[in-house]
């Protein structure tokens, strides 16, 4: 008796889980045979059939049919096509296949059953062959069956599909008996679909290289048909429009690049490759209001945080290894890695093109745990040798960094916008807000005689207590307009406190104090651990935040306040006994009886 090395029942049966995230993802694997294919359009019909219970009538979708006008395939070429690890483009590095796994693996990750229809010059005389699970599981089925012509094209396909009616060649890829995909209609299908494949795509659908058309139907009723539309580019650096967005967004892109895109150069063997690094920032606009998170667009970018890993035009995945958990600041950037295929090994991309894994891993670790982990004392002596040696993992330590140094520069500027765009005319107006209770108890205060540095410039003109806010105001990068805004309504409404976001690079301070124009001008250090840890965690609220993901940041925020309060008792504890210590003593003594004042709730 002789036995397989693998058995096929049990090779296809573990290949079902090959790691497609959803439908979404795994009709892609098609889309890019498609273009591979140099098809121009490609059609995802979806027929659902109905589900009676009782007086409703509900859908569930039954077959999913993927169309393209590409080149079509020959007899032999079919054939490979439907054989696991096969195909015409394996050493192919010119567009975006090469894998050879796309059309079985992706079809039977969803479907039991895939047929494929595919012609060059007479839709009629198209070849045809299939896969079937039952029959390989009951070994009635262990060679990709030989591909004939004169088996037609259903009907309702023809019927449906824009590309059959006129097409002298493409393929018709028909997934039925759909067991394993987690969406149950058409409906649901394109609705998580648009968004995926939108992005994966969205280079080609820009360019008007490809056009993606989804359409729905009930069976033969063509009275109820809920989709039929085209995909729209969905650029998670928002520097396309995008027509799921509100006005302005949907005709002139949200972010604008920060700085010009980066080019690095990669070796392989004796080669030299180009990797292109683009970076986005919202605008300003895209930032305004109270919580701009919970608007639309806001809602949009939340479901596109990541660094965008892009291969030959085509998006594998959106890596989140880079962002720092929960933090509404990081919706507002954008980072797209884009390299050519002949560096696939380098990225480490796996052949359902999902992932970039060596890119991935290391967006976790910093540059001196990959030196250690290399054998290197340190991160410079690392990239020194592999730089001299021309190894071909510098450049994911080069694109890391840059990564890295850009991604801290943005985060402090959106920190500084979303702080500063917030200090519209109607809180001076607002009788609870901090600032003017603060000015309250102070008023109090000096009718009692005490008297503040700041208190001396109360008396001089108006406009000239408005030039001088105004101007240090926008030294702390407030543009001048709304420096000038924030200025007057300081002088205007007598508020005698106000706080702005700024960097302090060049300090280890939390926050600072300037007596401006008889107001105390309090900067806080965004580039400061604390104004995450408090400031910026507790400043916008997430939209459609749950009662567990606030407690988690009521928990870190309140965690944040004890360790400041231990640093500082740190600080006291190290200063030697004597005078110093002493006065350090005395300040917060008398910092506590202020705040005592401050906080009172009478």
């Amino acid at each position: 008796m002789s036995y397989s090395i693998v058995p096929a029942n049990l090779a296809v049966k573990a290949m079902r889980d090959n790691g497609y995230k959803n439908a979404a993802y795994a009709i892609a694997e098609l889309v890019d045979n498609s273009v591979q294919a140099k098809a121009t359009t490609v059609e995802i019909l979806c027929e659902d059939e109905e589900r009676r219970a009782r007086v409703n009538v509900t859908r569930q979708v039954r077959k999913i049919a993927i169309v393209d006008n590409g080149e079509g395939m020959t007899k032999d070429v079919l054939q490979k096509a439907l054989q696991f690890g096969n195909g015409s483009r394996l050493d192919d590095r010119s567009g975006i296949g090469r894998f050879g796994m796309g059309l079985p693996n992706s079809s039977i990750s969803q479907a039991r059953r895939v047929e494929v229809w595919t012609w060059q010059k007479d839709i009629n005389k198209a070849y045809y062959s299939y896969l079937d699970l039952d029959e390989i599981e009951e070994g009635q089925l262990s060679e990709v069956p030989e591909p004939i012509q004169g088996v037609d094209i259903p009907a309702i396909w023809k019927t449906r599909s824009k590309i059959l009616s006129n097409s002298k060649h493409g393929t018709l890829v028909l997934w039925t008996e759909l067991d394993k995909c987690d969406w149950k209609t058409a409906k649901s299908i394109f609705s998580n679909s648009e968004f995926v494949i939108g992005r994966i795509y969205r280079h080609f659908l820009l360019s008007n290289k490809l056009k993606i058309r989804m359409a729905d139907f009930f069976g033969n009723r063509s009275s109820i048909e809920s989709t039929d539309e085209f995909i729209q580019p969905n650029d998670p650096l928002y520097l396309m429009p995008n027509s799921r967005l509100p006005t302005p967004w949907n005709s002139e892109p949200m972010f604008e690049k920060h700085g010009e895109p980066m080019i690095l150069q990669a070796h392989k063997g004796t080669d030299v490759f180009s990797v292109k690094i683009t970076f986005s920032i919202a605008k300003k606009i895209a930032r305004s209001g109270y919580n701009p998170g919970a608007e639309k667009h806001g809602k949009h970018a939340a479901n596109n945080i990541g660094v965008s890993i892009v291969r030959a035009e085509r998006e594998l995945e959106l890596q989140k290894g880079w962002c720092l958990g929960y933090d509404p600041v990081e919706r507002w950037w954008g980072v797209e890695v884009n390299f050519p295929p002949a560096l696939d090994e380098v990225f480490g991309v796996t052949n359902n093109k999902q992932s970039a894994r060596s890119l991935e891993e290391i967006s976790h670790l910093d540059l001196d745990q990959i030196a250690e982990r290399n054998g290197y004392e340190s991160a410079r002596d690392m990239q020194d040798a592999w730089r001299m040696d021309k190894d071909e993992r510098l450049i994911l330590v080069e694109v890391k960094a840059a990564i890295e140094k850009n991604l801290s520069t943005m985060r402090s500027l959106i920190k500084q916008m979303t702080a500063n765009s917030k200090k519209g005319a109607s809180r001076y107006n607002v009788g609870e807000s901090p600032e003017l209770k603060g000015t309250q108890l102070t008023k109090i205060r000096q009718g009692e005689g005490h008297k503040g540095t700041s208190d001396q410039s109360e008396a001089l003109p108006p406009e000239q207590r408005i030039d001088s806010i105004q101007a240090t105001l926008a030294q702390a990068g407030i543009e001048n307009e709304s420096a000038k805004d924030i200025a007057r309504n300081i002088v205007v409404s007598g508020t005698k406190y106000e706080f702005i976001a700024q960097h302090l690079n060049n300090t280890s301070e939390f926050f600072t104090v300037r007596p401006n124009g008889g107001t105390l001008l309090i900067g806080l250090n965004v580039d400061h651990p604390a104004y995450d840890h408090l400031i910026s965690l507790m400043e916008e609220t997430p939209p459609d935040e749950g009662v567990n993901d606030l407690r988690a940041r009521l928990s870190k925020a309140y965690d944040a306040l004890k360790l400041l309060i231990m640093a500082w008792a740190r600080y006291e504890d190290e200063l030697p006994d004597g005078r110093q210590k002493e006065l350090t003593q005395d300040i917060r003594s008398g910092w506590g009886k202020m705040a005592r004042e401050f906080l009172r709730d009478e």
